[in-house]
């Protein structure tokens, strides 16, 4: 059993701004940002062989838990106290909510919780069931779910600008994967982002620490607490200098705030979540009424295929 599990947001803002506002409905309104999804979904499942689909969303975009830790913490996200979502995009937000589930696919957010958040809990989860059998995609273009990846989970990274090789457009990260890409493994990519900071996230970093040196204190030292001891050991080997030493130092309460913002949060109550959504019989009609009726014929070809 293969499942695929969406960062819904990630995978719509992308579908959003690759295809052009001239895709609209019959009615007149933009759908750009749905097809893109749904033909995208579609693409994977094809490729990958998904038995079951769940888009996980972002019940709270920008968790004040995390806020109150880290508070530059998705700042360039915000205009005028709100998340700065194209016009025309957020009812295709709204379309999507309520079309995924009529195509057979489960859409689960959880209170004051990111996707990223609901995805580390059903990844974890969903990989534990039925032993080596069950295997888990995760499709975002957000990197903090590499942490995540492991011998049963496998991240497809949707964030590049230009199809990979095959004419996929992701990346496939297995461990092995990770570890040539960013010089780390998977569990200790958090380490690597705490430490040389995130932009995208609004994550500052340690001052004076790139993305080489957070590679070197990693593959020296292991994860952040490991860094932190060692920092304070003036016998540290390099790349432990005396003045990277004292930066760390200075900056240990930020890096660890920080840890606990960028690292993901399972939830227990994926225990008893069935993933058994099935397309139902207005699927097509409610495809048909905002123009997206070929994409969603594919997607639910797609899963009709591996689903049996």
């Amino acid at each position: 059993m293969t499942y695929l599990l969406l960062d819904s947001a990630s995978l719509y803002y992308r579908a959003y701004y690759s295809l052009p506002e001239s895709v609209i409905a019959p009615t007149g309104e933009p759908v750009n940002a749905v097809r893109g999804f749904l033909e995208t979904v579609a693409s994977i499942v094809r490729d990958r062989g998904s038995r079951r689909v769940v888009a996980c969303w972002d019940d709270d975009w920008r968790p004040q838990w995390r806020v109150d830790l880290v508070p530059s913490y998705k700042t360039h996200r915000v205009v005028d106290d709100a998340e700065g979502v194209p016009d025309t995009l957020g009812p295709q937000v709204d379309i999507l909510r309520d079309l995924l589930p009529a195509l057979g696919i489960d859409v689960v957010g959880a209170v004051g919780s990111e996707a990223d958040d609901v995805v580390a809990g059903l990844a974890h989860h969903l990989s534990r069931q039925g032993g080596e059998s069950h295997r888990v995609d995760i499709a975002s273009g957000d990197r903090d779910l590499l942490q995540l990846v492991d011998e049963r989970t496998t991240m497809l990274f949707t964030g590049g600008t230009s199809a990979s090789r095959g004419g996929r457009s992701w990346q496939v990260f297995a461990p092995a994967d990770v570890q040539a890409r960013f010089g780390v493994p998977p569990r200790l990519y958090a380490d690597l982002a705490i430490l040389r900071g995130d932009p995208s996230d609004g994550l500052p970093g340690v001052r004076g620490v790139g993305e080489k040196t957070a590679v070197a204190l990693v593959s020296e030292f292991g994860g952040i607490e490991q860094i932190l001891a060692a920092a304070t050991n003036p016998e540290s080997p390099r790349p432990m200098t005396p003045a990277l030493r004292q930066r760390l130092l200075d900056s240990a309460e930020e890096i660890r705030r920080a840890d606990r913002v960028v690292r993901l949060r399972p939830h227990d109550q994926w225990a008893d979540l069935a993933i058994t959504s099935q397309p139902q019989a207005h699927a097509v009609d409610e495809a048909a009424r905002w123009g997206v009726q070929r994409a969603a014929e594919r997607l639910m070809s797609a899963l009709g295929d591996y689903r049996g």
